[in-house]
């Protein structure tokens, strides 16, 4: 059986990256509701995020989206973070929102509009040094919407050179990160589409280059804590990007569409010694209808109920089933885990950090989403692009 003081203590140290982009105004392609008390610059939203921290105790740094959080200082901004019980963490890169990159970015066709997308990472990494962040996360939505309108084999020759300028320039404690999505915005072809993609990059460049996971990045009914165990096994899982999908990439609240598969891909993580490795565990979901802070807190209480569950399987019995063909007695295992109400458990864990033992109901009753609806009145609120 795992030792009940080893769980307290891991559960008690998990860190949870929110996403700075969580906090301003988001939604789908259609309508993006926007919402009293949101934050109108980077510095509102870090404000937020140390909020978060605050009630869950275990989300001490916020990744920033360049340009979105673009400012004159970044060192000033991370000393603001610091004041306020926070770190700035991963620096994600923006190469899909101006004109220019119609046709793709770091795999357009154009030479010069593949110099204006490498430079912009870059930047990044310029930013990465004043903020002390180590790892820069790169997305592409580069692809091609019809059979033959680029040469396939092209594009990924243009994102190996582009990937390996950007490579050579991080600094020996900085990493690049390397996401896949399925599709969207391209239709026929996404230059990384799959883990297979990105691995194959990653490990062309080096032992700083890992694959991002973003749980709602995959076809339907793709098993994904294989793809976690595989990554993890090779030494390639650099980062998640936890969220719900029901049918693409919804960016729900993580936890919020399939539970059991947050609890499958956890274990996996737990398994593979990912829990006490350099994994970023981060958020990256956009709240359209529900109050922002309040959602990004009860995604950090589901990633960790997940994360409870995943160190409550016995994995001596577990192993033992598994060895002697025992597939009725192996999936019960899990099962037992998985069923477990882990509520209490974790909410002991919050009172002995000091901490309200239901987080959702303490940010609620602080009276701090009634303060920010009166604050933050006037200005331009933040969103997807500003």
């Amino acid at each position: 059986m795992p030792d009940p003081s080893a769980v307290y203590s891991a559960l008690a140290t998990q860190q949870i990256e929110t996403p700075s982009w969580g906090y301003g105004n988001s939604g789908t392609r259609f309508k993006v509701f926007a919402q009293e008390g949101v934050p109108r610059d980077p510095w509102e939203k870090l404000a937020d995020a140390a909020k978060v921290h605050e009630f869950t105790g275990v989300a001490p740094t916020v990744a920033l989206h360049i340009p979105w959080d673009k400012v004159d200082d970044y060192a000033k901004l991370a000393s603001f973070a610091r004041e306020h019980g926070i770190g700035l963490g991963t620096i994600n890169a923006n190469t899909f929102q101006e004109d220019a990159y119609r046709l793709g970015s770091v795999c357009h066709p154009e030479a010069a509009v593949r110099r204006k997308a490498v430079d912009h990472l870059l930047e990044c990494v310029d930013i990465m040094d004043a903020t002390g962040s180590k790892d820069l996360k790169l997305w592409f939505a580069d692809g091609t919407n019809y059979p033959g309108q680029d040469d396939l084999r092209e594009r990924q020759d243009r994102l190996a050179e582009g990937l390996a300028e950007v490579y050579e320039r991080l600094g020996d404690d900085q990493r690049l990160l390397l996401e896949y999505k399925l599709f969207e915005p391209a239709f026929y072809s996404t230059d990384v589409p799959d883990w297979g993609t990105a691995y194959a990059h990653c490990l062309k460049l080096g032992d700083k280059a890992q694959v991002v996971v973003d749980t709602g990045h995959h076809a339907p009914g793709t098993n994904i804590e294989f793809i976690v165990a595989t990554l993890l096994r090779e030494g390639k899982l650099g980062a998640f990007d936890f969220n719900s999908r029901f049918y693409a990439d919804d960016d729900l609240m993580a936890g919020a569409a399939d539970p059991f598969q947050l609890f499958r891909i956890m274990y996996e993580v737990v398994r593979g010694g990912g829990f006490t490795s350099d994994i970023a565990f981060m958020l990256d979901q956009c709240h359209n209808i529900e109050a922002k802070i309040p959602a990004i807190i009860r995604s950090v209480m589901n990633v960790q109920e997940a994360t409870a569950k995943a160190l409550l399987v016995d994995r001596e019995a577990l192993a033992l089933a598994q060895r002697s063909g025992d597939v009725l007695d192996a999936n019960a295992v899990l099962m037992d885990a998985y069923n477990t109400d882990v509520r209490p458990l974790l909410a002991a864990v919050r009172t002995g950090m000091g901490l309200d033992p239901d987080p959702v109901g303490a940010y609620r009753r602080s009276g701090w989403q009634e303060h920010l609806a009166a604050s933050r009145v006037g200005g331009t609120q933040a969103g997807w692009g500003a």
